[in-house]
């Protein structure tokens, strides 16, 4: 049990005196080892199973056998009982646990004494020994040797008493063991994000990847993170979203084409909201919003097969909703009608919308033109309310400024967003690809900028030239991968569905 290489202590480790008790106790207890010439974090062990595969091949063994077939396995030690001349652990590894028995007739006076005087809750170990099966038909591994891979300076948590939520985002390395939910949602997440990559290679979609890093900041209306690049001198911004260059690809020939990764927005953060946070974006040539509609629901259901087995989603409350449910489709204009219980349409006035907010106490007193007045009635009184998914199509012109105008009312944009749960899953258009028109728009956008419009896109010159080379027909999509986690799982906040969320320093 005792390794051939020692571990070194550095110079500047805290002194012993100024740790936390529970936490002193540990440190004396690896200076005991590294004094007695073990080394407690060794380069590794001869495991010749997993855990999962131990189970697996003996799922069906009586009580008090003994097989006589030696296993070497390792994990992380959850639970542990020392008695007289018989201790007791649970090893866990891949969140899967196996019971280990320490006898003193097996390892002798001083293995069993060492096991009882240095290994905590919480190391991870190496045992090697028969498997067995106890009296109560418990599947165990009775040890022949054993040693300490990675001495735990931390305590784990209490057992039985749960982390706070604070302390889980921030020490997510001991969520992910001690809390089978977090081990899920981690799961479901990998799970998802293959289901989404499943069905878009299903329809000969390439996935590609873009620039994080840029000049001009576009695709979006968002605060960017900016930054500076010291060999060539150079402002650049964090990317808000990928849209710009995926359809710059679609331009060089790359019709169907699809992104999963990360966007930056320097802005607030709250259960619906990340400042980095993933991001699906796809396009696809001679596709429009109606086609764009059907990838998604498809990518969805997708999703929530993978998470749960099942279209039925798993809500916070308890309940579960089933998504394979037929989906809604509304206008903007027709949402706010219905709920403001008056008639709202493009036609109508400005001064009557306006009306229509102080009536309802929206504060619209910074939005410029009657369709950011429009949009803000919808965010503020009607979204919430929303919970089936339902895709609210046809937004005004002046709050969609890379799509395309309506075929059949150019006062309004091919566009939808797709709502859930209250919150927006997803958006797609039909994309705007005349280069006169997106220069206009793109113009509109720079001038609120220059004005003091924080979230307006600025003048992407060589987009534009991309476009005028000639862009197809082209649907667009882009959808929040945190927030599909909200969606198909029975997480609260982003936060439980971002593996390392960024968080406020302690």
């Amino acid at each position: 049990m005792v390794a051939d290489s020692v571990t070194v202590v550095p110079d500047d480790a805290p002194a012993t005196d100024d740790l936390p008790e529970q936490v002193r106790v540990r440190r004396e207890k690896y200076d005991r080892l590294v004094g007695s010439g073990a080394d407690p974090y060794p380069v590794g062990y001869p495991r010749t199973t997993t855990v999962a595969a131990l189970r697996a091949a003996h799922a069906d063994l009586p009580p008090d056998t003994d097989t006589g077939e030696v296993v070497g396995i390792a994990g992380r030690v959850v639970f542990k009982r020392d008695t007289g001349k018989l201790c007791f652990a649970t090893v866990r590894e891949g969140g899967v646990d196996v019971q280990v028995m320490l006898s003193l007739a097996e390892v002798g006076d001083d293995g069993l004494a060492a096991w009882k005087a240095d290994v905590d809750l919480g190391d991870q170990v190496g045992v090697t020994g028969r498997v067995i099966t106890s009296r109560r038909g418990e599947l165990s591994v009775l040890a022949t040797s054993y040693a300490i891979t990675a001495k735990a300076l931390q305590p784990p948590p209490v057992q039985h008493r749960e982390l706070s939520e604070e302390t889980r985002v921030r020490q997510r390395y001991v969520d992910l063991w001690s809390n089978p939910d977090a081990r899920r949602r981690a799961l479901q997440r990998v799970a998802v994000v293959r289901a989404l990559r499943d069905t878009f290679h299903a329809r000969e979609f390439l996935e590609v990847e873009t620039p994080m890093l840029q000049v001009v900041h576009g695709g979006a209306n968002a605060r960017p993170y900016a930054t500076h690049m010291i060999a060539w001198d150079l402002d650049l911004f964090l990317r808000i979203a990928p849209e710009l260059w995926l359809k710059r690809a679609v331009v060089g020939g790359l019709d169907k084409v699809f992104e999963i990764n990360r966007n930056f927005r320097n802005e607030g953060v709250d259960a619906t909201h990340a400042n980095e946070f993933a991001m699906l974006e796809a396009y696809e040539a001679y596709g429009d919003y109606d086609t764009m509609a059907d990838l998604t629901r498809e990518l969805v259901l997708a999703a929530a097969v993978a998470a749960n087995g099942s279209t039925s989603v798993p809500r916070p409350d308890g309940s579960t909703v089933d998504l394979g449910a037929p989906w809604e489709s509304v206008t903007l204009h027709e949402a706010v009608s219905r709920q403001v219980g008056e008639q709202v349409t493009p036609d109508t006035s400005e001064a009557d919308l306006r009306a229509l907010a102080d009536k309802h106490d929206v504060d619209v007193s910074d939005k410029p033109t009657p369709g950011d007045v429009a949009l803000t009635l919808f965010d503020k009184l009607v979204e919430h309310t929303l919970q089936a998914p339902t895709f609210v199509r046809d937004y005004p012109v002046e709050v969609r400024p890379l799509t395309r105008a309506h075929r059949d009312d150019p006062r309004l944009t091919e566009s939808w967003d797709l709502i859930v749960f209250g919150t927006e899953l997803a958006t797609a258009y039909s994309e705007l690809v005349d280069p006169v028109v997106q220069r206009q728009r793109l113009t509109d956008q720079s001038l609120r900028a220059a004005g003091g419009d924080v979230e307006a896109m600025q003048l992407d010159e060589d987009f534009l030239r991309a476009l005028e080379v000639g862009m197809p027909p082209t649907g667009g999509m882009g959808m929040g991968i945190d927030r599909l986690l909200l969606t198909v799982t029975d997480a609260s906040s982003v936060r439980e569905t971002i593996l390392f969320p960024l968080v406020k320093p302690e």
